[in-house]
């Protein structure tokens, strides 16, 4: 049984979901404020966290940002009725994995559930080593020569897609699906742009790639 940590201050938002998400065998827990969800996602292990973005005090960026400090790496989705991309594109570079935008209906938000644990349990190692990087999954670090790496957390999906996928070539449209998530809409320079990002840190000479090569006309392939 999966068990889902709904952190939501509105009780008749947070009942619905409750009742609807036991009726397909999820246990869930309720918390009404973000600084008692940041004590319930760091004390316990959950498969996914639904956060409301409007909370008390604690907002859900705030919420999102102190787990993912703490190297709580459940996946986050986002509840929010706001609609801006850019508040969108914010959340998950702090670590977000999905956005569901209110009103949204069970079904969507449970097969948004559904989408975020299959990527999250994908068949990737604890630890993966390429080159001089050592890429520890469980703390979500990347070391390089022994040194720690800094990245963002969405340059850290980034890589981990790759990385999951190594070997194949994956356009820029796959690349937003599955590091991004589904429901926000950035352009080709976006995702171009943490590439080059990536292979500052990564490659030993990032001007002419290694690990991370472009191919002409579809995408990116990554061959650590």
């Amino acid at each position: 049984m999966a068990k889902i940590l709904i952190i939501e201050d509105d009780p008749d938002i947070a009942l619905g979901l409750e009742e609807d998400l036991a009726r397909h065998a999820y246990e869930t827990r309720v918390a009404g404020d973000g600084q008692m969800g940041v004590h319930l996602a760091s004390s316990a292990n959950w498969d996914v966290i639904l956060l409301d973005v409007m909370l008390p005090g604690q907002d859900g960026f705030d919420v999102c940002r102190e787990l993912r400090r703490a190297r709580v790496r459940t996946p986050i989705i986002m509840l929010t009725a706001r609609t801006q991309e850019a508040e969108k594109i914010l959340g998950f570079e702090l670590g977000a994995d999905d956005y569901v935008t209110k009103p949204f209906s069970p079904a969507e938000l449970r097969a948004r559930i559904k989408a975020v644990m299959r990527r999250f349990d994908e068949d990737a190692p604890p630890v993966y080593r390429f080159g001089e990087c050592h890429v520890d999954f469980d703390r979500a670090e990347v070391r390089r020569a022994g040194h720690p790496l800094p990245m963002t957390a969405q340059e850290f999906r980034l890589l981990a897609t790759f990385i999951r996928r190594r070997g194949r070539v994956l356009t820029r449209e796959q690349l937003i699906d599955q590091a991004w998530g589904g429901g926000v809409h950035i352009g080709d320079r976006v995702v171009d742009t943490h590439i080059l990002n990536l292979r500052k840190k990564i490659e030993p000479v990032p001007r002419a790639p290694r690990f991370l090569l472009s191919v002409r006309g579809i995408g990116y392939r990554f061959d650590g």
